[in-house]
């Protein structure tokens, strides 16, 4: 297991899940607004999900002797259309299962630090299925019945 890569992983999931948790907390005050209200909690309760995966890094990180850092987060987007939030969400999703899935090879002689990124995977695989799914809904279903079920 090459340690120093993997504690550069675990900074920069720390870094970039924090603001996705962000993103997710603002994303669901947006479709709240909007009376989306199923979308808001999924949006909600998946903010409070990221978080727990970003403490558990912040402490591995620290088990492992590693220093965290609060670093800077690039701008992101705020969408007001549920449709194409759901679709950037979806490609944040797959861009970002590649890279875990090499990082937790990475660890894989680190059962903790394994274990942690197998969870994680396997949570952001399930968001991305979930983002597949509404998506292929839509098509089946239109637009306009779609966002009715979300109030």
């Amino acid at each position: 297991m090459n340690n120093e890569k993997v504690m550069k992983g675990l900074q920069v999931i720390i870094t970039n899940l924090s603001q996705q948790a962000d993103g997710h907390i603002i994303q669901a005050r947006v479709f709240a607004s909007q009376g989306f209200s199923k979308l808001a909690d999924k949006y909600a309760e998946h903010a409070v999900e990221e978080r727990g995966y970003v403490q558990q890094c912040i402490d591995r990180l620290i088990d492992l002797g590693g220093d965290v850092k609060l670093e800077a987060k690039q701008e992101a987007v705020v969408y007001k259309n549920p449709i194409e939030w759901i679709k950037y969400d979806l490609q944040v999703s797959k861009d970002g299962l590649a890279w875990l899935a090499s990082l937790t090879e990475e660890a894989r002689g680190d059962y903790t630090t394994y274990d942690i990124l197998k969870k994680y995977y396997q949570d952001e695989e399930e968001d991305a299925y979930w983002a597949e799914e509404q998506l292929e809904l839509i098509e089946m279903i239109g637009k306009e019945n779609w966002l009715v079920q979300q109030l």
